[in-house]
């Protein structure tokens, strides 16, 4: 696909109002359609962006790169979930996180619906779906698509959570 702004051919382009651009033109172009055409319009030779083109990293990759680095190192990327809480850069359980271990007891040995279990819990249907999917609560950490072992301490075993990801995979309620 080439460029139309630069000419350069690439597979990484990137397609913006049905015009493909490179990372370069594309990170100068505007968002509005009307100033994207001027900006299409108004040609470059590619030869021209080869010395950006060698040292440019798009917007994020050094923030992403820390924090794979953090996941790596068993460390929380986000903020601290339900029943546990941040103290001295660690994660740390909180004053609830014996509710937390109720919350996944109770979803599994009773037949509480969702909504009830939730409302019991004074947590949205969706929050109650999050604490009962996150690898946080066994000590993992997940970032990025990967599970890396935490460096805090879990809050339910690894069977419990297993059991309870069954049940939820047998109700059909999906991974998060």
């Amino acid at each position: 696909m080439k460029c139309a702004k630069c000419g350069y051919e690439s597979e990484k382009n990137i397609k913006k109002f049905g015009a493909y651009l490179c990372e370069i033109c594309n990170c100068f172009s505007p968002d509005n359609i009307e100033e994207f055409k001027e900006y299409i319009n108004e040609k470059i030779p590619s030869e021209y962006l080869e010395s950006f083109r060698k040292f440019f990293k798009p917007k994020g990759e050094p923030q992403k790169k820390g924090m794979l680095q953090k996941a790596s190192d068993g460390k929380i990327v986000t903020r601290a979930p339900f029943g546990y809480k941040i103290e001295n850069k660690k994660l740390v359980p909180s004053e609830n996180a014996d509710e937390v271990r109720e919350i996944f007891e109770e979803f599994l040995n009773s037949n509480l619906s969702l909504r009830k279990l939730a409302s019991k819990h004074s947590l949205s249907v969706n929050g109650l779906k999050k604490i009962l999917r996150n690898f946080t609560y066994i000590g993992k950490i997940k970032f990025n698509g990967q599970i890396y072992d935490g460096a805090h301490e879990p809050i339910i075993s690894s069977t419990l959570f297993n059991h309870v990801q069954n049940k939820l995979d047998k109700l059909g309620i999906k991974r998060l």
